[in-house]
């Protein structure tokens, strides 16, 4: 039990479960209930794949600033443990997708969005084109879905999937922004500063409203 609380939270499980709640709004949407609930489990497990291989690199900065919260920090598991576990998914988490409801062609296209959030976990976090990745990762989601029943995905999809998905950045580094500063990570918001990046969350979102009213 103390394990599975430890890759619980690893996954980083609010966000992995409104994302998977997400893939099963569409898929029920585009499919029935049935598949749907396929479709969110494969979802979730890219998830993991993304959640985990984040707690992994963040561990010596998470460590740095005390976060007790981080199974890894407090020692609910060990490092060596979510390797095993994430070396298992990633390929589990692939092939899932790619055989799965979301087909050849949602599959990557939802695997796009998961590399894009790995890529932010290695790379785009210290960039000024930190936002890209989760506009990216937020449009292939239900895009995917959309592409499984050979639909091409509507412009209001792909314009809110993508204004959404950058408010959420701006929001979700909002809080870190202090110890982000101190540990050299320099991504846009964090350049930008907590009040500026309040204001663009803001505009984002309702942007993403707007593209979704005038575009669906």
């Amino acid at each position: 039990m103390k394990r599975f609380k430890g890759l619980r939270q690893a996954s980083h499980f609010g966000p992995t479960l409104i994302v998977s709640a997400i893939a099963f709004g569409f898929g029920t949407y585009y499919w029935w209930e049935g598949p749907a609930y396929v479709i969110a489990f494969t979802v979730a497990t890219g998830q993991l794949v993304v959640g985990w291989s984040n707690d992994l690199y963040d561990y010596k900065d998470d460590l740095a600033h005390k976060r007790t919260k981080k199974p890894l920090v407090s020692g609910l598991i060990t490092r060596q443990y979510l390797t095993k576990w994430l070396r298992f998914m990633v390929p589990f988490s692939f092939f899932a997708n790619l055989f799965g409801p979301l087909g050849i062609k949602g599959g990557l296209v939802y695997m796009l969005g998961v590399a894009c959030g790995v890529a932010y976990n290695f790379y785009f976090k210290f960039s000024v084109l930190s936002p890209l990745p989760y506009a990216i990762a937020f449009a292939a989601l239900p895009s995917s879905i959309a592409i499984s029943k050979e639909i091409t995905p509507p412009l209001w999809m792909l314009l809110g999937g993508a204004l959404f998905g950058m408010a959420a950045h701006f929001i979700n580094v909002i809080k870190d922004m202090e110890e982000d500063h101190l540990s050299g990570i320099q991504g846009l918001p964090q350049r930008l500063g907590s009040k500026i990046s309040v204001l663009v969350a803001i505009t984002l979102v309702a942007l993403g409203v707007f593209a979704i009213y005038f575009t669906a």
